[in-house]
């Protein structure tokens, strides 16, 4: 009897086994399919996130269909249009409407950027709040002379740069530039991708900037369509990952390795001190002050001399044009009184309407991105005083008695601490 019940006992074990390897194998391939179905998922919706941001054919499109109807015209034109030697290559865009891509022309490699709808402007005579032309490229209208043109433009920087004196000289650059073929005039169509280009505060800071070392170079236009210089580092980091590997990057694991990955400390010193320079230039510059309103590390790059280069300067825009997109916007706390990321003005609480004076000069700000990147391997000897320099320009507020004063100050101590500890390497 003992024997028969160890025998059905042993005729019952591989049973057993084999329903829990099965239990087991259905067990894995409901997690494999899962986990399948979850990567196609999150692939499927970056790759639609992908194409909606990526509209390059689109923007050629309705360029080239503007051109060759002779609306616009610019240096770029012949190249993307008729002879194909402009085309795109990767796609950078963040932003469906604001299209960007590296581009080639040529022998020359730079960044396409194309704007796929109307760029919102300011018509301080009538509103307050941005409105967008009902036709792109409506003006300047058949007719219009050079004489006109100009007093178009003269109107315009007066708006968004405040009374210069020295608008006239501004308004010949632009007409320099806006000549394309460099044939003495400016054309209906050149004077419309200018027109069109003007609204826009990154075409206009590569114009009155160009001279100016951390500016990247215009290269060409067509319509709102524009090639700057290329930039070869696109962040103060210097490290770029595939957008389907930092999918599955944790912020705070980021961060830890972006501080892995920067340079050594001598060369992350002279980047700072060209951002420094970047900030002089467009604090109280010729053509009035500008306002850095996205001081993140990703709109800022370098050479392979570690010399600082702006990547992204769509959200430095005039204080006027600020002060009136801003004031009397309806607000309940400081949290509405925000443009872009960084440029803040304070609730006026008894009238429920945003202030016009920013409350963070430029130098703080910089100084704000800039404090963990130098300090972070910065040589012992001058450290502490460094961090103090850091707390000190951080702190710097726009309502502080003799502001300019302090900020110069500040900007030229920092420049010389670093400068003078990185001028006898090779990194100067």
């Amino acid at each position: 009897m003992a024997r028969s019940l160890c025998a059905g006992a042993w005729l019952r074990k591989p049973y057993y086994l084999q329903a829990r390897f099965s239990y087991m194998r259905m067990k894995y391939l409901f997690f494999s399919w899962l986990a399948v179905f979850i990567g196609s998922w999150i692939i499927y919706g970056q790759y639609s996130t992908y194409t909606e941001l990526c509209r390059g054919q689109d923007c050629k499109k309705i360029i080239c269909d503007k051109y060759k109807t002779g609306v616009i015209d610019g240096p770029a034109c012949s190249s993307l249009c008729a002879k194909e030697t402009l085309y795109f290559g990767k796609c950078l865009s963040t932003k469906p409407n604001n299209q960007m891509y590296l581009g080639v022309w040529g022998n020359l490699q730079g960044v396409v950027k194309c704007q796929m709808e109307q760029a919102p402007h300011l018509d301080f005579g009538t509103e307050l709040e941005p409105r967008k032309e009902v036709v792109l490229f409506e003006k300047p209208t058949r007719g219009t002379t050079v004489q006109k043109f100009k007093e178009m433009v003269y109107s315009l920087f007066k708006a968004k740069l405040g009374d210069q004196g020295n608008l006239s000289e501004l308004v010949n650059l632009i007409l320099s530039v806006a000549d394309g073929n460099k044939d003495g005039r400016v054309s209906l169509p050149e004077a419309k991708s200018a027109w069109a280009l003007l609204q826009l505060n990154e075409f206009l800071l590569m114009v009155i900037l160009q001279d100016k070392e951390h500016t990247p170079k215009l290269m060409g236009f067509c319509g709102d369509l524009y090639m700057m210089e290329r930039v070869e580092y696109t962040s103060l980091y210097g490290i770029s990952l595939p957008w389907v590997v930092e999918l599955f990057i944790p912020s705070g694991f980021r961060r830890s390795m972006d501080q892995l990955f920067t340079p050594s400390w001598p060369r992350k010193a002279k980047i700072a001190i060209g951002l420094l320079e970047f900030v002089e230039d467009v604090f109280h510059g010729p053509y009035g002050n500008f306002l850095m309103c996205d001081t993140s590390a990703k709109n800022l790059g370098y050479n392979a001399k570690y010399d600082l280069k702006m990547v992204d300067m769509r959200k430095i825009v005039p204080e006027m044009n600020l002060r009136e997109l801003i004031k009397d916007r309806h607000c309940e706390t400081d949290l509405d009184c925000v443009y872009g990321a960084d440029c803040r003005t304070s609730c006026d609480q008894s009238k429920m309407r945003c202030t016009s004076e920013v409350i963070q000069p430029n130098l703080a700000k910089a100084c704000g991105l800039l404090k963990d990147y130098l300090l972070r391997g910065a040589p012992g000897e001058i450290r502490e005083e460094l961090e103090k320099q850091l707390q000190s320009c951080v702190a710097l507020t726009v309502t502080a008695n003799q502001m300019e004063m302090e900020h110069s100050l500040i900007l030229n101590n920092l420049k010389t601490l670093l400068w003078k500890k990185i001028s006898h390497t090779n990194d100067s």
